[in-house]
């Protein structure tokens, strides 16, 4: 019964239109009936009349719910991007949906407990951007790090999750490096995947209040990194660099097709969206960049420590005398991976065992 169900519905989404027709029928042509009963996924929590309504997947199967008012927040309010005082940091990147492997890494290294709750006390947790696209387990890292800010909060810390340029990409409806199981999600539901994180539903508004770059003490904390070139635009105000970012997203597909032809459109997003930008820079890692370089943006945005992601490593990487750490540390990859631990002044490899081991000036 359930496989007769199943069959109707994907005919039906089969031959619909759409921008992700095309993913659609991809999917349909290279995959079994078995692997759509194969799928479960979700919750994804809808704002539609001012009801929330819930649909998950499980086993092939959608299940619908109205939730009670009140069960989530349906306006999310940008925090403040500036924070000091604060004595114990954690920081990671490129999570790319490897749950189970960032679960064991938070537990390992005193981050959650057993039961995935929040236990870093009043420490604050910084996620450098990109938990979208590659891996499986996607919404259930979204979804972790939804509760552990609430439970932090709570205990006066915080988690900030920044924005990376995979969560942009998916923002901007780039869907070149979804897993299989997320071009199945919108075709058993019904809808495109933009629709999945748009404004109306309840992680999609969550999204759009996130940062893409965060001060905590003299640590600063993005994706990609902070170019000479990103300085040069303008007063580097990072309170009014993230309010860009946010008013940026409702434009991001008009600005991605406008920049060949409108002039101030081009330099726009070159600045913001660029190789140079806060979500696509890689100098840092590069030979041919030296200390000079480093020192000389670090002046420049008043900071002593750049935190960074995107660039891959095999392990928490300190360079340049400790004034730039890489903390992407291949987790997308699903085998290891760690987490930058900062305390009094002091800079650590938290391993995946929950080893820590100092990062020595060098």
């Amino acid at each position: 019964m359930k496989k007769i169900i199943l069959i109707i519905v994907l005919f039906s989404f089969a031959f619909g239109q759409g921008q992700n027709a095309l993913l659609k029928e991809a999917f349909l042509l290279n995959n079994s009936l078995e692997k759509f009963l194969a799928i479960s996924d979700g919750p994804y929590v809808f704002i539609e009349k001012n009801k929330l309504i819930e649909k998950q997947i499980v086993n092939g199967m959608v299940f619908t719910k109205t939730l009670k008012t009140g069960s989530f927040e349906p306006a999310y309010i940008p925090e403040k991007s500036t924070f000091n005082n604060v004595k114990k940091i954690a920081a990671l990147s490129d999570i790319h949906g490897q749950y189970d492997l960032v679960i064991k890494l938070f537990k390992n290294n005193k981050i959650i407990d057993d039961n995935q709750n929040w236990s870093f006390g009043k420490g604050h947790l910084v996620i450098t951007g990109d938990i979208f696209d590659r891996g499986d387990k996607v919404n259930e890292v979204l979804w972790l790090i939804y509760k552990l800010e609430a439970q932090a909060k709570n205990k006066g810390g915080r988690v900030h999750y920044l924005l990376g340029n995979h969560e942009y990409m998916i923002l901007y409806n780039d869907l070149r490096y979804l897993h299989e199981k997320y071009k199945a999600t919108p075709i058993l539901l019904n809808l495109e995947y933009n629709e999945l994180y748009s404004d109306k539903t309840i992680i999609g508004r969550w999204l759009r209040s996130k940062a893409t770059i965060v001060k905590i003490n003299n640590n600063i904390f993005t994706h990609g990194g902070i170019s000479e070139d990103f300085i040069s635009y303008g007063d580097f105000n990072i309170e009014k660099i993230n309010d860009t970012m946010r008013k940026s997203i409702p434009q991001l597909k008009k600005l991605r097709k406008s920049r060949n032809e409108v002039k101030s459109d081009s330099i726009f997003y070159n600045v913001f969206y660029g190789s140079k930008s806060l979500i696509w820079y890689r100098d840092y890692f590069k030979d041919n960049f030296t200390d000079t370089d480093v020192s000389k943006i670090l002046k420049l945005v008043d900071a002593d420590h750049i935190v960074v992601g995107h660039t891959t490593q095999e392990k928490i990487v300190n360079l340049f005398n400790n004034k730039i750490f890489g903390v992407d540390s291949g987790l997308k990859n699903g085998e290891y991976g760690e987490v930058l631990i900062i305390e009094n002044k002091r800079f650590f490899r938290g391993t995946l065992n929950g080893e820590l081991i100092e990062l020595v000036s060098k």
